[in-house]
């Protein structure tokens, strides 16, 4: 099958000259083929949704907030047609599918109530007669740049603020599981969005760089790696673009020895496997303080090896393969250099037994012990089913450990000591916090974004954050004469009377 464009309202209908395939990571075979969109075709979106958005932006907010509150009832009843599309070309489990749809389907209820996130403020007589109000209104053209691990989460913490703001959106996901989008786009459209409000370009850079240099786009937002938010920040903002560039991750879970270690172990498998560990917010690091290292290590290892690894929509597994056999070798590469750099491999994802098809993407959990902060298996973003512990002797000296490396998107510490972990939450530098919470994204009302090198730009998405983002500030003074008022020409500042 072919997977094109949504432009205009509708599918792109034109040859492609470039594809790519489209693969079921359970089995290995290529399941349908992607379009790779030219300049020409990213030209022709941005130029319907300039058209569409005058009209779009001059909505009122009662008629917007219609469209949002229909595509929240029908997001609510197509949540498994989404995690099905989702398990097939992405690979995770059909139940983490489905909590990825609601998970999005929360800041569409959060832009349900933009009459409300876009009040601006006002005050009376700020000088002599003279009164000021301020509006958030949208930009124009904004464009998400989205990524393979959350096909329809991620376009969903972007397009539903941007919508409900009055800017038109252009989505370019993942070429890995390309499917969602089209969906995503289906259903705005039924939900009663003007065409060109909306468009999906599909493609590779070619597609990505066209964007970040057009003229008529005024923001980027964008979820991946570290060095293709880099580029995509450093491109969009030398074209005169708002740009927020989420990167990549090195998330440390910090274990003291006053916490329930069972309670810790079940955390960190969680958060290490879920999703094959292809998510940015899951734990690749586990810090044990001493002595709790051996309890912690020996605990996680016999979790990881009872994992259930198979197709996501089996309902039997528990972990399902990586998203391509690239990415999976790679993966895989690093528990060789692993040993290599001196690291013990206490479980070992190549020794799998799976109820997948042989020619799937498979890799097991795989847990190292005594890591240390010089290991490529340490100071690389895996991204990937891979666990490294790294023993530390002190609080000071774990906090130490995550503060100096280059990553900051989440941290969190399990402990039963109050002080210890108010000290952590103040003191440590990343953007998201769990106290004995291994993966802490915050719900819609919370903005979500790292620190460091795994943000660029200095806002973060969704909440009041996605608001600012989305839109930006008009102030307005206005002064209403009486008629009879002769006063004299003034040709200095007003005075403050």
């Amino acid at each position: 099958m072919r997977i094109t464009h949504w432009i205009d309202g509708k599918p792109y209908t034109d040859e492609a000259d470039r594809w790519g395939d489209v693969f079921d990571p359970a089995t290995g075979e290529i399941r349908d083929r992607v379009d790779f969109a030219s300049t020409e075709v990213v030209d022709g979106a941005v130029a319907s949704a300039s058209r569409a958005f005058a009209g779009w932006r001059d909505m009122s907010l009662a008629k917007r907030s219609q469209v949002l509150f229909s595509l929240r009832e029908i997001l609510s009843r197509r949540v498994d047609d989404l995690a099905a599309i989702i398990t097939a070309e992405h690979g995770k489990t059909f139940d983490d599918a489905q909590g990825e749809v609601r998970r999005g389907l929360e800041v569409v209820e959060l832009a349900c109530g933009l009459g409300h996130l876009l009040k601006g403020q006002a005050s009376e007589n700020v000088s002599t007669g003279i009164d000021a109000s301020s509006a958030r209104q949208p930009l124009g053209v904004v464009v998400g740049i989205t990524p393979f691990n959350f096909p329809v989460m991620v376009p969903l913490w972007m397009c539903p603020i941007a919508v409900a703001c009055g800017n038109a959106f252009i989505l370019k996901p993942s070429e890995k599981d390309p499917s969602a989008s089209l969906l995503l786009a289906e259903l705005w459209s039924e939900a009663g969005l003007p065409e060109g409000i909306f468009n999906v370009v599909q493609g590779d850079r070619v597609a990505v760089d066209a964007l970040l240099t057009h003229p008529d786009v005024a923001a980027v937002s964008f979820v991946g790696s570290t060095p293709i938010a880099r580029h995509v920040y450093e491109t969009g903002t030398a074209h005169g673009k708002r740009v927020q560039a989420l990167g990549g991750a090195k998330n440390h879970m910090v274990v003291l020895p006053d916490a329930d270690v069972d309670v810790a172990a079940d955390a960190a498998t969680s958060a290490g496997f879920g999703a094959a560990g292809e998510r940015c917010m899951a734990v690749s690091v586990v810090v044990a303080v001493d002595p709790v290292g051996d309890r912690l290590v020996e605990a996680i290892a016999d979790r990881a090896r009872s994992v259930r690894v198979g197709p996501g929509a089996d309902p039997d597994s528990q972990m399902g393969p990586l998203i391509t056999r690239e990415h999976r070798d790679r993966v895989a590469g690093y528990l060789d250099e692993g040993v290599a750099e001196g690291a013990a491999l206490v479980v070992d994802g190549r020794d799998l037994a799976t109820s997948g098809e042989p020619g799937g993407f498979w890799l097991g959990p795989s847990v190292f012990d005594q890591v240390g902060a010089e290991m490529s298996v340490y100071t690389d973003e895996i991204f990937g089913p891979v666990l490294s512990v790294v023993r530390a002797p002190s609080y000071e000296e774990a906090l130490e450990l995550v503060n100096a490396n280059p990553y900051g998107n989440g941290a969190a510490i399990f402990t039963a000591d109050g002080g210890a972990a108010r000290r952590f939450a103040h003191e440590v530098k990343a953007g998201m916090v769990g106290i004995n919470v291994p993966i802490p994204v915050p719900p819609a009302t919370f903005p979500f974004g790292g620190w460091k090198s795994s943000l660029f730009g200095d806002t973060h998405v969704y909440g009041t954050e996605g608001v600012h983002f989305y839109t930006r500030n008009k102030v307005t003074l206005t002064r209403w004469p009486e008629p009879s008022d002769e006063r004299a020409l003034q040709l200095g500042f007003p005075r403050n009377s």
